[in-house]
């Protein structure tokens, strides 16, 4: 058996489990990052600008890949990733975060840069572990991709000894052991007993106001096509999570629009009235259920997810699948014809017309022509504008309440990725989908306030002529925390409280043709189309700058 170093065995498995890049701030793994340059080409070393922002553009990669998204980052700024492996362990993502550790020929004599990272990854993952001896890595980083793909997807980190990760260095008689089951989610997918089918069809049948509510377990599973079949079938309303917003097309006649905190009005209105909901691949948390008010809490509610802990966690269950989501919507469609045929037509009716009077309330601002733009004719247009292929990445905050209320899935090809909950995410997490998916189009919708967090990676999207689109809500503050200053000032914010949510007028065209990249500046909403057109044909990445009302703020949630 011939010795080989630990790098080799690292790159090998890379390119054994089909990662295409690997998004690092160095310097870490260094002989390892030789070996892939000069054994596996293809596999692209994308160098950030932070280690937060490396995390991020792993997780978007992930998203759309279905791939774990690889991330690196040494020892100094492994706190830093750790900060990032938060959003991709809230949104379940497969992630895996290899970062440098301490050796124990220095440990407790204050080397330079020494912290014991380890702990503070065991919140942000599914395994959490160090590699101290070279012929470990097969093991372990087989098992971290196992971890990281299993069950509901999340999170791994495994921490290399040395603060460079130097560990890599070392020879071993270990092999490479690559499981390509594991290089995709979801590599297992647990079927549901026939009988428990069957009885979740017969509550649905005895419902008179029966919703269906995906989440993101739903497009990590690739069941939106069963999803439509489904509730085309049993002429059931679906309602989703900001997480699987692009699991069931918002222009179907069926969709109820995005439930929850970030939300349409006529979902919530929906998912309140039913009495019986079946929510697939949710955890039911507070996002997707305006903290357990949508459905109130003790509305009675069936549940299929791949974990068994989140069945019943949130809403008591007349019934539970443990079970792959596609499997098992297969089978209830499978199984649908031998319950007898219900009349949904009242209950269609009462959701049409919740439908039909949310959007004759908001028609007028999202055909706006005012200047300053409204940010709810930037959503129109996005809509309209995108391809039937296209990724729309989307931050938190206003970000995501103007696009989980104003902005409609047109087509069951595009993707929709949201924050879970970490301002900032949406531009480098673009990147990392666009390196994923290079031939669609992917465009990202932020804010001024999301895309200051990491602007830097502008110019890493130009190094590395990655041409995603991104469109900027820019009306020069953070005016989604207006409502709570003005609640902390007893009803009216001074002046000077201004400070604490506003910001200089800045012009990110410019800022991003200094950088490279093409910079289009937005200011009548005439010239919204126009500009979209072109940065989608631009062949470079684009920052489209769009001047908006600061005065506007997205309508709060109903329940």
């Amino acid at each position: 058996m011939t010795p080989r170093t630990g790098a080799r065995v690292v790159a090998d498995m890379l390119d054994g489990y089909g990662v295409s890049h690997l998004f690092l701030v160095p310097a870490i793994l260094r002989r390892t990052l030789a070996e892939l340059e000069r054994h596996h080409p293809h596999i692209d070393r994308v160098v950030t600008h932070g280690e937060k922002a490396a995390a991020y553009m792993a997780d978007g990669y992930a998203r759309v890949s279905g791939r774990p998204g690889v991330v690196a980052a040494q020892v100094v700024g492994a706190l830093n990733l750790a900060a990032g492996l938060r959003e991709p362990f809230l949104a379940g993502s497969p992630v895996i975060a290899l970062t440098g550790g301490r050796t124990p020929a220095t440990k407790f004599r204050q080397v330079y840069q020494e912290i014991d990272d380890l702990p503070a990854f065991e919140p942000v993952t599914k395994f959490n572990a160090t590699i101290d001896d070279a012929g470990r890595f097969p093991d372990m980083l087989r098992h971290a991709f196992r971890v990281a793909t299993t069950g509901a997807p999340g999170p791994v980190h495994l921490q290399i000894q040395g603060n460079e990760g130097q560990l890599d260095t070392e020879e071993t008689d270990a092999e490479p052991l690559v499981e390509p089951a594991f290089a995709q989610v979801p590599p297992v997918r647990p079927a549901p007993d026939d009988n428990d089918v069957a009885e979740v069809l017969r509550l649905l049948a005895g419902a008179e106001r029966p919703v269906i509510v995906a989440g993101g377990g739903v497009r990590s599973s690739g069941a939106g096509a069963a999803l439509v079949a489904l509730a085309e079938a049993l002429r059931l309303p679906v309602a989703t999570s900001a997480n699987g917003k692009d699991t069931f097309p918002g222009t179907h006649e069926l969709s109820a629009g995005v439930a929850g905190t970030y939300s349409r009005e006529c979902a919530n209105q929906v998912v309140s009235r039913a009495d019986l909901v079946l929510f697939v691949g949710t955890g039911t948390g507070s996002m997707t259920t305006h903290f357990w008010a949508v459905p109130p809490s003790g509305t009675p509610a069936i549940q299929i997810d791949i974990e068994p802990a989140h069945l019943g966690r949130n809403y008591p269950l007349r019934a539970g699948l443990t079970a792959d989501a596609r499997t098992a919507l297969t089978r209830l469609l499978a199984l649908a014809p031998r319950q007898p045929a219900v009349d949904r037509t009242a209950w269609l009716a009462e959701v049409d017309t919740l439908k039909a009077d949310w959007r004759s309330r908001y028609r007028e601002v999202l055909t706006s022509d005012a200047v300053p733009i409204r940010p709810e004719r930037i959503c129109a247009e996005l809509t309209a504008g995108l391809p039937a292929d296209a990724v729309l990445v989307v931050d938190t905050g206003h970000a995501g309440m103007w696009m989980a209320q104003f902005h409609d899935i047109t087509s069951p090809a595009q993707s929709y990725l949201r924050s879970a909950g970490h301002l900032g995410w949406a531009f480098s997490a673009g990147v990392g989908a666009k390196c994923a998916a290079p031939g669609r189009p992917v465009v990202v919708f932020t804010g001024d306030a999301g895309l200051y967090y990491h602007l830097g990676e502008i110019e890493t999207a130009v190094r590395r002529k990655v041409n995603l689109v991104t469109v900027v809500n820019n009306n020069h503050g953070g005016n989604q925390s207006k409502r709570g200053f003005d609640r902390a000032y007893g009803g009216q914010a001074t002046d000077q409280a201004r400070e604490l949510w506003t910001y200089e007028d800045v012009d990110f065209a410019r800022i991003a043709t200094e950088m490279g990249a093409l910079g289009l500046r937005v200011d009548r909403p005439g010239d919204l189309a126009p500009a979209l057109d072109r940065a989608l044909s631009a062949g470079r990445p684009v920052v489209v700058d769009v001047h908006t009302d600061i005065g506007v703020a997205a309508p709060p949630p109903v329940s």
